[in-house]
């Protein structure tokens, strides 16, 4: 079988498997975050934590909420690796300095899992499991609580509540998360990876010495870590390693965890909505991208363009053997079109143009099929603009989904969509020009540029991945991506809960004969046409210094 034909395969594979997952699935969520009823575990959880799930929130507090409990997060989890030294299970790892401590606490609390260390040289158990791990959980359940906010702004009237943020999350944890994480760590087990918390041990003797590698409570973080699409890897070389990927089927069933809460959560929002052709629009215009992305990603890493690539005969630098240029190409485009940031292979080693895909992926803003939550709420604004863009055309006040898009909530759209781009390119520009930040890239020109602009461009958008050769474990770095995630992570959210108040406050407005149809293909391919040209007039500057004069002159 040729690996064209074996990776084109295993791109159907995936796609039957999430069609026939999607809708039990995200009708199971729609159930989950529409029902009164509580469990008796998430009763004593809200005892626990002193709140009242049955107090529905407006958008203030609701963000209030969002926000107090991320910074108790922060803070816990700075502090557990401050006094890793002295904690059992260490490992007989120290405690992590300062700003990398500040780094890490910031990239799992956001969702990012953005690492600057070396996972099997730096954290022992009780900070992988009682910190990073229960994180993952945690974050990716925030995302979703936000995002269902925005679907009961579009779902309500005459009314300000989105819902009670203390619900959301614990519900999201204990019958989303958890049961899921649960079946696919069992199934991880099964195929290989590994799942103990022993200590170090030598491995084999080398003429240079020996090979030191210690285990973990690998599985059940790997799980949650692609299910949530959080990306952060018990080792340094993420999914790469065969300890927490080990065969092409365990390659493709973490693609496949990757992308199926995003690809069910348009199920949901079709549902509590009361339109389920809605939900199948967004779908649509989230698969586009995927597909299109995907067959790009082959084209150019098939094909090999490069001198070393073509000596070669293939593009296998910086992939596994195990996975082909196929599965990795697909799950280069998943990590990056979601807020995942696992690699299966070092995107840095990429073609220029293959490269300069994985960076465009993050710059849509990871909607197709995004992240955990983020990547539905962010398609949802920009279904918004798309509406407005529309009513422009042909001089119509814009609606969605029975709601008028007026001056209030395309000011809130257009915030959500300048925070990111704001924070990768002004960042970018500041490290490219002091001296200080330039001596961490390994590459001159083009491509040293894209490692500087991937750094930010991953944090500013909590997807986490990074260019290989960039060292980010630097004062400068871990505080200014630290910066960049926070802000990148919460300034997003202000605007779409703001959003989701304004518009469920509103009267709905009954359809005419010249409402725009937004469940039929006209609007998904102008959505498609709107993520496109508004990423593209924002970040074709930055691209062409980077990827595409690298891509041009290979």
């Amino acid at each position: 079988m040729s690996p064209v034909l074996a990776g084109v395969l295993q791109l159907l594979a995936l796609v039957a498997a999430l069609a026939l997952a999607h809708f039990p699935l995200g009708t199971h969520m729609a159930r989950v975050y529409s029902s009164s009823r509580h469990l008796r575990v998430e009763k004593w959880i809200y005892r626990g934590i002193g709140a009242d799930p049955d107090t529905e929130m407006r958008w203030p507090a609701y963000l209030r909420g969002v926000l107090a409990f991320s910074l108790a997060g922060v803070l816990f989890l700075y502090l557990l690796q401050r006094l890793q030294g002295v904690l059992p299970g260490s490992l007989g790892f120290a405690s992590i300095d300062p700003d990398q401590a500040f780094n890490t606490a910031v990239s799992f609390v956001t969702n990012t899992n953005w690492q600057s260390y070396y996972g099997e040289q730096a954290m022992g158990h009780v900070v992988q499991t009682a910190g990073l791990a229960v994180q993952n959980f945690v974050s990716a359940a925030v995302g979703i609580a936000v995002a269902v906010a925005l679907v009961r702004g579009f779902a309500r009237s005459r009314t300000g509540e989105l819902g009670n943020f203390w619900a959301d999350l614990v519900r999201g944890v204990v019958r989303v998360l958890v049961p899921i994480a649960a079946v696919a760590a069992v199934v991880l087990v099964a195929c290989g990876v590994i799942q103990n918390f022993s200590g170090i041990h030598e491995v084999g003797q080398f003429p240079g010495g020996s090979q030191q590698w210690n285990g973990g409570a690998v599985a059940s973080q790997e799980a949650i870590k692609e299910l949530g699409t959080n990306g952060g890897g018990y080792f340094n070389a993420n999914s790469a390693h065969p300890f927490e990927n080990p065969t092409p089927f365990t390659n493709l069933f973490e693609i496949f965890l990757i992308l199926l809460i995003p690809v069910a959560l348009t199920r949901t929002f079709g549902l509590m909505v009361g339109s389920v052709r809605q939900g199948r629009a967004i779908l649509a215009t989230m698969a586009a991208i995927w597909v299109g992305f995907t067959a790009l990603m082959m084209w150019t890493e098939f094909a090999h363009h490069g001198p070393a690539p073509d000596l070669a005969g293939a593009s296998m630098e910086g992939k596994e053997v195990r996975f082909g240029i196929g599965a990795s190409s697909i799950f280069a485009v998943s990590t990056t079109l979601t807020s995942t940031g696992a690699v299966d292979s070092f995107h840095s080693s990429y073609t220029g143009l293959g490269g300069g895909i994985t960076l465009l992926g993050m710059m849509l803003g990871e909607i197709a099929p995004g992240g955990v939550g983020s990547g539905l709420y962010g398609m949802l604004v920009m279904a918004v603009v798309a509406v407005f863009v529309a009513g422009l055309m042909v001089g119509r006040t814009p609606e969605y989904l029975g709601r008028k898009i007026g001056t209030r909530q395309i000011k809130f759209a257009a915030c959500y969509i300048l925070v990111t781009p704001a924070l990768a390119l002004v960042l970018t520009a500041a490290a490219t020009a002091l001296p200080t930040p330039g001596h961490s890239v390994t590459n001159s020109g083009a491509h040293g540029f894209s490692e500087i602009l991937y750094a930010y461009t991953s944090a500013s958008n909590n997807n986490g991945s990074a260019f290989a050769g960039l060292n980010a474990d630097t004062q400068w770095f871990n505080t200014t991506l630290g910066l960049a995630m926070l802000l990148g992570r919460f300034l997003p959210m202000v605007f779409v809960l703001a959003l989701a108040g304004s518009l469920a406050e509103q009267q709905p407005v009954p359809a005419t004969a010249g409402t725009l149809r937004t469940e039929k293909p006209l609007f998904s391919g102008l959505l498609v046409g709107a993520i496109l040209i508004i990423t593209g007039l924002t970040y074709f500057p930055a691209l062409a210094l980077g990827p595409l004069a690298e891509g041009l002159t290979s």
